[in-house]
């Protein structure tokens, strides 16, 4: 099932009005290659041709709003139509609109016209055709919208399964959306369930939609559950959710349940706050105990974790006890064990995720271990919260300094323009000498 999408003659009575005989006969003739009305085609096509080229030229030449005829038929357009446009006036199949730059069969794709797609490739257009714009391909298109036999088609004209255009493959596409039929044809042709240019992989974009389906789907594919960074916790956004099956399934493929969260929290905790009784069930056998949890069993962890949302919910309490932990966290990483000082930033940071001294502090901390990358998520948050703060820059600055081994500087300053990589540099100079708070 594909989404939906306004018909082009309802889009042409909004921007032009009801009344068709106030449009301009380029519109007219647009919406009558639309509703494959040839002999309509025909007729206005005559009215248009003043300079006597002929009813072929002129159907083949004219547009509106960067639409030519063959683009507007493969909306919805019949077979007549299609045999006039292609097969008499000779129209190209492969001419992309001014608009969108689409191709007729871009077009006919992203209306979910079958018989369209299927005539179009069948008289030339290129099933491996990439919009410059994002390098979508038909395929991606079909998956995006979740035409699935369109995606069948594709693949048995051999499109390409693990093209990738600037948001991922088209299995990324139909993860993110949670088609489950399409996933499951794409990995039957072999798309690559570890592939993908986004940030996130595509079993946490698929646990993002919900879609346990394609989850199931994805790691009976291959897709890899292993993580031990919490940027990669994949039971964590289960647990988030309360997808039970999800979790079930994770778990007999192999994922962590050790692997807290950014704010250390464990997904049985998570489990506890967000899910079932079932989901802190299904995890105590595999979960190593908390040390801060005095009674290890499944309704002692959910008293704790009840306790501790009672206890968020006292502003003084909070206050005084992420002061007590942040001091303790200095005095830790005063004497260089950053290890402890770390947990003692993260046990604030599950009172108060929103404190940015807290991140910048912890973020020092991952870079004194010479964990790059979760120095680099830390300091990252912290610029969020605090965008115009100088140590937050510093911070990522420094992580990035050190994934590079190094020398961030080209890391840092290429992506920005001109003025910002100026004073990206000039920061990164003043504020060589600032430490922990």
């Amino acid at each position: 099932m594909g989404t939906r999408h306004i018909p082009l003659p309802c889009l042409y009575e909004l921007l032009l009005g009801k009344e068709r005989d106030r449009w301009s006969p380029e519109a007219r003739f647009i919406e009558a290659a639309h509703n494959g009305d040839v002999g309509k085609i025909k007729k206005i096509a005559k009215e248009l041709d003043v300079q006597g080229r002929g009813i072929p030229v002129t159907v083949a030449n004219t547009t509106y709003m960067g639409m030519n005829a063959l683009h507007a038929a493969a909306g919805c357009g019949s077979f007549s139509v299609f045999q006039y446009l292609v097969e008499e006036v000779k129209m190209d199949v492969d001419l992309p609109d001014t608009a969108q730059q689409f191709t007729p069969v871009a077009h006919a794709v992203t209306n979910g016209n079958l018989p369209a797609v299927k005539y179009l490739i069948d008289h030339g257009a290129d099933v491996h055709q990439q919009r410059a714009k994002g390098n979508i391909t038909l395929l991606h298109a079909a998956a995006v919208h979740g035409y699935s036999e369109i995606v069948k088609f594709l693949l048995a004209r051999g499109a390409d399964v693990n093209a990738v255009s600037d948001l991922g493959t088209a299995l990324t596409h139909a993860a993110i959306r949670g088609f489950p039929s399409i996933v499951k044809t794409l990995l039957e042709h072999n798309a690559d369930p570890n592939k993908a240019s986004c940030q996130f992989g595509l079993l946490s974009m698929a646990l993002q939609k919900s879609s346990v389906s394609c989850v199931k789907l994805l790691i009976q594919g291959g897709a890899k559950v292993s993580g031990d960074s919490p940027r990669d916790n994949l039971l964590v956004k289960a647990a988030e959710k309360g997808l039970t099956e999800a979790i079930k399934c994770l778990l007999e493929a192999g994922a962590n349940p050790n692997v807290p969260n950014t704010f250390g929290r464990l997904p049985i905790e998570l489990a506890a706050e967000y899910g079932t009784r079932e989901d802190v069930e299904i995890l105590f056998p595999f979960t190593s105990p908390i040390s801060t949890v005095a009674n290890w069993s499944v309704d002692g962890i959910i008293s704790h974790v009840k306790m501790e949302i009672k206890q968020l919910e006292d502003d003084n309490f909070v206050k005084e006890r992420v002061s007590d932990l942040k001091r303790q966290a200095d005095e830790a990483f005063k004497k260089q064990d950053y290890l402890n000082a770390s947990v003692l930033y993260t046990q604030a940071l599950k009172m108060d995720n929103f404190d940015a001294k807290l991140l910048s502090n912890r973020s020092l901390c991952w870079l004194r271990m010479g964990d790059g990358q979760r120095a680099f998520d830390d300091a990252t948050k912290c610029k969020r919260l605090r965008p115009k703060w100088a140590k937050a820059h510093y911070r990522q600055g420094s992580a990035l300094m050190f994934m590079k081994g190094g020398n961030g500087t080209e890391v840092i300053l290429p992506c920005m323009p001109t003025a910002e990589r100026s004073e990206a540099h000039a920061e990164s100079q003043a504020l060589f000498f600032v430490f922990l708070d």
